[in-house]
C-alpha cells in the first residue's frame, strides 16, 4: 500500500497543470478550490482540460480528488440570504464536480451565529439535503472544525447530528484535520487511539473519508485554527506520523494544508513517504 499524499492547488492554472504540479510534487492526490476560495466566481467548465487531468490520474494511480468549497460559505446563517447563497454555491459545485466522478467536495458545516449548535446543525442538514441528489457521484465531506466564535463541527457530535439527518447517507462522510481536532481540544499528541475511539463511536468510522494534515501552532483545546508546517508547532512531526500510520487512517487520502510553497510541500511529502509504513 502506498501512502495517499498530497496537498492543496491552486485551480488557477487549470485542471492539467494541477495534475502535473502533483506528480513534480511525487504526490498522488490534492485538493483544489472549486472557485475563488473567499468569493463566489467560478470559471467555465473545460472537459479538455478535465479529460487530461483524468488521463494523468488514471496513468499515475491517483486517489480520491478533494475538492473543498469557498471558505466564505455559511449553510446554517441566520440570515435565509446567505443559506441560499451557500446553496446556490454549492449546487453549482457538485454539477461541476460530476465531470470528476468518485471524487470528495469538502465544506465547512457553518456557524449558528448566536442561534445554537442544534439550530445550526438543522440548517446544515436541512440544505445538504435539498443539494445532494441520488445521481450525484461525489461524496459532500463535513470538516472537522477548531471550535471559533460560533463554529459548528469542533466536537464530533455535531457532525454526527448533522449526517443523522441526511437522507442520502452514502454521498457524506467526514473529513478530518489534526490542527483543527487538536485545537478543538482531542489530544491526537498523546491520545490518538482514544480520539479515532471516540469518533467511531460517536459518528462511525466508515464515515471517515479523508484528513486534513497539519501542525499546530495552538496550545490543544486553544480554538484558533492556526496551521504550522510539519514539526513547527505543539503536535510534532512525530504526531503526524502516527496519523499516517494508524491503521484506521492510513488507506484514507491526506492532504497537506500548511503554509508552504510547491517546495515546502515537496518537502513534506518526501518526509512522510519516507516515514510511512504501508
Amino acid at each position: 500500500m502506498k501512502l495517499k499524499i498530497g496537498c492543496h492547488l491552486s485551480a488557477a492554472g487549470g485542471y492539467e497543470k494541477m495534475g502535473r504540479e502533483a506528480l513534480f510534487l511525487g504526490a498522488s492526490t490534492f485538493a483544489f478550490f472549486t472557485r475563488n476560495p473567499r468569493g463566489a466566481r467560478s470559471k467555465e467548465t473545460d472537459e479538455k482540460d478535465i479529460g487530461a487531468l483524468l488521463k494523468i490520474m488514471e496513468e499515475n494511480d491517483f486517489a480520491t480528488l478533494v475538492g473543498h468549497a469557498p471558505y466564505t460559505l455559511n449553510p446554517c446563517s441566520a440570515d435565509k440570504k446567505v443559506r441560499d447563497f451557500a446553496f446556490f454555491v454549492m449546487e453549482d459545485d457538485l454539477k461541476k464536480m460530476q465531470y470528476l466522478p468518485g471524487n470528495y467536495y469538502n465544506i465547512h458545516p457553518g456557524n449558528h451565529l448566536g442561534q445554537g449548535i442544534q439550530r445550526g446543525t438543522e440548517l446544515t442538514a436541512e440544505l445538504l439535503n435539498k443539494i445532494i441528489k441520488p445521481e450525484h457521484e461525489t461524496t459532500v465531506l463535513l470538516e472537522t472544525m477548531a471550535g471559533k466564535g460560533t463554529e459548528i463541527g469542533s466536537r464530533f457530535e455535531h457532525l454526527r447530528d448533522i449526517i443523522e439527518r441526511i437522507r442520502q447517507k452514502d454521498k457524506v462522510g467526514v473529513c478530518m484535520d489534526t490542527c483543527h481536532i487538536s485545537d478543538a481540544g482531542y489530544d491526537i499528541k498523546n491520545s490518538l487511539d482514544q480520539v479515532i475511539d471516540i469518533f467511531d463511536r460517536t459518528i462511525g468510522l466508515k464515515y471517515l473519508k479523508a484528513m486534513h494534515i497539519n501542525d499546530s501552532l495552538n496550545i490543544m483545546g486553544a480554538k484558533k485554527d492556526r496551521h504550522a508546517k510539519l514539526g513547527e508547532g505543539t503536535l510534532g512531526l512525530d504526531t503526524i506520523i502516527n496519523v499516517i500510520n494508524h491503521p484506521d487512517l492510513k488507506a484514507l487520502p491526506f492532504i497537506l494544508e500548511t503554509p508552504n510553497d510547491l517546495e515546502g510541500y515537496k518537502r513534506e511529502i518526501e518526509i512522510l513517504k519516507e516515514a510511512y509504513k504501508g
